[in-house]
């Protein structure tokens, strides 16, 4: 691994990419910095979390305030090269955040929070857009820890049935692999790629997106509503997953299948 690669990595959304220019880091990264006992000439990296990287050397270090300098931009993709919409009945207690923190390491392009009907986990007003910026801001530390460069959306928490009716309309005509992650009668993951993909990544759909239930699964009501919109019932084996491993085994099997 080169040098480059075990720098310590920060997220700042307003980035620019102007060699030469001083900037102030976030409170947050300027904290890390700080606890890292960084100092003067020392070099990190920063991203802006669409995709844009440069490295950085400090230039000051404050009480609070840390200052750096921009060097060249740094490319170096990460990403997997299809983009995957994972929409998952909230599991409860710690597992969304770790589930969030997993996801965004295996290279999810967005995470769709879910309530369903033998969800746990009930959000909605105040506490659920809490819950999701504290997601997203779970997703930037994965990512500073990874290597990627593109931060996932966690979208707003929404009921099921609500969101496959806007994931419908909004999928209009462009090609989305849609995928439910079944308990019951399904077709093996891998005869399914194999149909939806038959030469590997050339030729395949830049979108997929998977539904998964939370603790206990989707109920039969819910599974036939999505199997009535056009999702495909998929198999991931003959072990029964929980619910914030289902999604993650099926980043992976992507990951394994598209990735060089």
């Amino acid at each position: 691994m080169s040098e480059v690669c075990v720098l310590p990595r920060f997220h700042m959304a307003s980035l620019s990419l102007a060699p030469g220019v001083q900037v102030d880091l976030p409170e947050g990264a300027a904290r890390h910095v700080q606890v890292l006992r960084l100092q003067p000439g020392d070099a990190l990296r920063l991203f802006d979390g669409a995709g844009r990287e440069c490295l950085a050397t400090v230039t000051e270090m404050g009480r609070k305030a840390v200052s750096v300098v921009l060097g060249e931009a740094v490319e170096e993709p990460r990403e997997l090269p299809v983009r995957v919409t994972l929409a998952m009945g909230m599991p409860a207690n710690d597992r969304m955040d770790a589930l969030v923190e997993k996801a965004a390491e295996l290279g999810v392009y967005a995470i769709q929070p879910l309530v369903c009907a033998r969800s746990v986990l009930r959000l909605d007003g105040e506490r659920a857009a809490k819950k999701v910026a504290h997601w997203q801001a779970v997703a930037v530390s994965a990512c500073e820890q990874s290597g990627r460069a593109v931060v996932p959306k966690v979208h707003p928490v929404a009921s099921l049935q609500s969101w496959l009716q806007s994931a419908e309309a909004h999928a209009g005509a462009s090609a989305v692999m849609r995928g439910v992650l079944s308990l019951r009668e399904a077709v093996s993951v891998r005869e399914w790629l194999a149909n939806a993909a038959p030469q590997g990544l050339e030729g395949a759909p830049q979108d997929w997106s998977f539904l998964s239930g939370p603790e206990g699964g989707l109920s039969a009501e819910e599974e036939a509503l999505a199997l009535s919109r056009g999702w495909s019932a998929v198999s991931l084996g003959k072990r029964v997953l929980r619910a914030d491993t289902a999604p993650l085994a099926m980043l992976s099997v992507l990951g394994a299948q598209f990735e060089d």
